[in-house]
Formats: C-alpha cells, structure tokens, sequence
C-alpha cells in the first residue's frame, strides 16, 4: 500500500493522523509506503504506526513539499517532510537518493530503498515523491527517468519483483510516466483496476486544485518488476482506501492505493 498522508497540512492534522492509523488497521498492509510524512521530537510518523502495529519502519527526509517557511501553525515548527517504509518484516538495509532538481533547486526530494527481510528473499522496495510544478517539468521528467534508474539497477534482481511506491505526480499517458511504464509493470492496471480511478480527488475539499497536471487522476502508484527475466507478477487484487470521508472528514488529500501481489517462490515461477 502507499499513501501521500499529507504531513501536518490542514487545520486539523492530529484528527487525520488518527484517521489514517484506523485506516491502515482496516486494511493491515504487509508493506505501507508513505509520502509527505513529518518527523519530530526524536519520531515519525511511520515509527509511530509501526508501533501501534507491531512492525518496522524507516524516515527520510525529502525536499518536496518544501517545508512551508514561515510555519502555518505551531504544530509546523521544526517538523520534517520526508518519505518512510512500513514493513511486516524487519528492514536489513536502506539508501536514501537524492533525485536531480536543477530547476527548483533547494533541497533535493529523494527516494528511499529499503531492503526487507522477506520470507521469500530480500524484497527491495523504493519509495519516493517527484516534482508537479508545471515550471518544472524537466525536473519531474528527469526525477522519474532517475527513479527508473534505480528500479532497474542489476544489484536488485533476485528472486523476488522490485517495487516502487509512491506519489508520482503523474498519470497513465503523461509524459512524465514513460521512463517508469517502459521499465515496471503498473500493478493497477494489470490487477484489474478501474481505469477511470483518480487518487487526488476534487471532490475532497482540500485537495489542491491549482495542481491542474494532477487533479482528478490517478497520480499515486505501486509499480512492480520482475525480479529476473522469465519470472512473472502476480497481482490479484487492486483497491483504493482512505477514499471515503471519516466522522466528516478524509484522512489526506490524496487516496491510498492498495495492490496484493502473490510473492511466495511458487508463484514466481
């Protein structure tokens, strides 16, 4: 599962941090990539929900958002933005990326590989965040082609597929996408989802919709390759959660995107 949980963005973000724990306990993912997730005070937010359910996690900080400068509210002060990994079982080893931002400059957003010590062999998941500014499209494009990169690298070819999770900024036939559809199969699409799904959603009320490259699709994804040549994916379930309002109110501005992969050795075969 991933989700873009919005950091402490709203006037009410410890209301939606409760939503979105209720939310992952529905739906108890084994793997839970997160995007614009704050750290402070010594924690994270996906400390915090490995805690509440008895996994591993890992926090990096990452350049996009920007951190708002000045603060919106005291709960903002000396908060990090960053991506993390939820994961069932233990994380053996991680890597943090910077990916290139030439354009926006700043501090640079990154992706977050994460190594996990999966029954089955080590599992590489990567987790990351892309541009969406349309002034600085040649840094989206080159952040994706970046992040295609990595999720091909020969290091990670094994027995088990190659993940990437995250918010991409990005729908099915735009551009950006194309280095990453070239190279990793869309688990939405080939497990079966409405092709008409939209994960930043106009009908939430603070959902952005000066974000006119994004606003109304399907922008957040699990893509997936084959660990080798000659094994397949199996997907057999795709699902949207955090959709739907909670006591009134959506858990982010974006909808998590779910996708149950078969990843024991039979079934890679």
């Amino acid at each position: 599962m991933t989700w873009n949980v919005w950091w402490r963005f709203g006037a009410d973000w410890r209301t939606r941090e409760r939503l979105i724990a209720e939310t992952v306990a529905e739906h108890e993912p084994d793997l839970l990539g997160l995007v614009e997730s704050w750290a402070a005070d010594g924690t994270d937010q996906p400390h915090r929900l490995a805690e509440r359910h008895g996994m591993h996690a890992v926090w990096a900080p990452s350049g996009l958002p920007p951190e708002p400068e000045p603060p919106e509210n005291p709960d903002q002060r000396d908060v990090g933005i960053g991506i993390g990994l939820v994961s069932r079982w233990p994380i053996r080893a991680t890597e943090v990326h910077d990916l290139p931002n030439p354009q926006r400059g700043g501090v640079p957003p990154r992706a977050l590989l994460a190594t996990v010590d999966h029954p089955a062999g080590p599992l590489h998941v990567i987790v990351g965040c892309t541009e969406w500014e349309p002034e600085y499209a040649a840094d989206h494009l080159a952040q994706c082609r970046a992040l295609a990169a990595l999720a091909t690298d020969e290091r990670l070819d094994g027995a088990l597929p190659v993940l990437l999770v995250g918010d991409l900024n990005a729908a099915p036939g735009q551009i950006e996408l194309i280095p990453l559809l070239d190279a990793m199969v869309d688990t939405w699409a080939a497990g079966g989802g409405d092709p008409e799904a939209v994960t930043l959603d106009s009908a939430v009320p603070y959902a952005p919709a000066e974000a006119v490259k994004q606003i109304d699709r399907r922008i957040d994804h699990i893509l997936a390759r084959p660990g080798r040549p000659g094994t397949s994916l199996r997907i057999s379930r795709v699902f949207l959660a955090g959709d739907r309002p909670i006591e009134g109110v959506f858990p982010s501005d974006h909808y998590a995107v779910g996708a149950d992969l078969e990843l024991s050795p039979r079934s890679l075969q």
